[in-house]
């Protein structure tokens, strides 16, 4: 194949290291891939169910045709590996980006022997994703089922995915359906997905979100919303700008809740883990303000609480976990039960710009890159 467009990071560092290059090589396709060319329509879905409740989340107005260009989702995780550090080192130079979707343009023998042929629509998580071609493991292959689109089936792959199993498994069941759980940052991004699914699987949801994203957060179908003010100047949750403490000990009658999803770290760490009902769990899986700091584990005494920082990973760790976790997903999409928000789309040669608007805090939904 000729050589491809691709965002390329050489050296760690900030957005601007993200490097925008037209005669990167194409992957190898060594036996057990395929090669997918990361192509698919963004449009806006009409929805012809019954809906639970009836999200507004931002899409695009009009259909945009097939053909214009390709895309990938753009996630948190794609800046943690660009800046580099102990948890998140690929060796230099390497591809950014985790997930893609498109069509199957070549084959080899014992992917073929799993099933896959040329012209599948298929979706699915790997590294390096920011380009035209990837070549993709078998086993991490997701077909993706007549009625849901190709941008949305991307979207899955990472934040999707993300938010299933924090709804379902990080927990450790420790919260039942019919109690209450707490959901950072339900305005944008993985937890407006696991706001959705805690619903669907029967929590009582109490999310959090800023001014100027509160449509989407009510949106969600959470039973409680705290709304933040934003620190001046930026569009990053000001925590300390109200009692969320306090809110949700009231909501819950002073039991606090029995789990809390938190994307944010640093600066929501002491608010969850004060939220927390007597053997509550407390789930940190994002960096969004930071890392959560070290702490002694006596500091969870006050409460028998538990807590776990789990990765994505772990649990499509099996080609059965992978296709439970996507089916589930699917399913909800075609039946209308959960709904995709497309925040906005960067061309591939403003990958710093679409770097910078994550980390800015200013998405209410799913961020593409589009190849022209």
């Amino acid at each position: 194949m000729v050589p491809e467009q691709a965002v390329v990071i050489r050296e760690n560092g900030p957005a601007e290291n993200l490097l925008y290059e037209t005669d990167f090589p194409t992957p190898k396709l060594v036996d057990g891939n395929v090669m997918v060319k990361n192509d698919f329509t963004v449009r806006q879905r009409t929805l012809a169910h019954t809906h639970r409740f009836q999200p507004s989340f931002p899409t695009f107005s009009s259909p945009i045709p097939a053909s214009s260009f390709l895309l990938q989702g753009i996630n948190f995780i794609d800046t943690y590996f660009r800046k580099g550090g102990p948890a998140y080192t690929q060796a230099l130079p390497f591809v950014s980006g985790q997930e893609g979707g498109g069509t199957i343009v070549e084959v080899t023998p014992k992917a073929a022997e799993a099933g896959l042929a040329v012209g599948q629509r298929v979706a699915y998580s790997v590294l390096g994703t920011y380009c035209e071609y990837t070549s993709v493991p078998a086993v991490k292959i997701v077909n993706v089922p007549d009625g849901v689109g190709l941008d949305t089936a991307t979207a899955c792959m990472t934040q999707g995915l993300t938010a299933h199993y924090l709804t379902n498994h990080a927990h450790a069941g420790l919260v039942k359906p019919g109690e209450w759980m707490l959901i950072h940052g339900v305005g944008g991004g993985t937890c407006q997905w696991a706001a959705q699914m805690a619903k669907l699987k029967g929590y009582k949801v109490i999310g959090t979100c800023p001014k100027g994203k509160e449509d989407v957060g009510a949106a969600t179908g959470v039973d409680e919303l705290i709304v933040t003010d934003t620190i001046p100047g930026t569009p990053y949750e000001d925590y300390a700008s109200v009692p969320i403490t306090e809110k949700v000990m009231e909501i819950t009658g002073g039991a606090g809740v029995k789990a809390v999803i938190d994307g944010i770290g640093a600066s929501t760490v002491d608010i969850s883990i004060e939220c927390l009902s007597r053997r509550g769990i407390f789930v940190t899986f994002g960096n969004a303000s930071g890392a959560v700091p070290a702490f002694p584990p006596i500091r969870l005494i006050k409460k028998s609480a538990f807590l776990t920082r789990p990765k994505l990973l772990d649990y499509v760790a099996t080609r059965d976990e992978l296709m439970m976790r996507a089916d589930e997903i699917f399913g909800w999409l075609q039946s209308g039960d959960l709904n995709v928000g497309i925040d906005k789309t960067f061309s591939l040669k403003d990958a710093v710009e679409g770097h910078k608007y994550l980390e800015a805090g200013k998405s209410k939904g799913k961020v593409l890159y589009k190849v022209e």
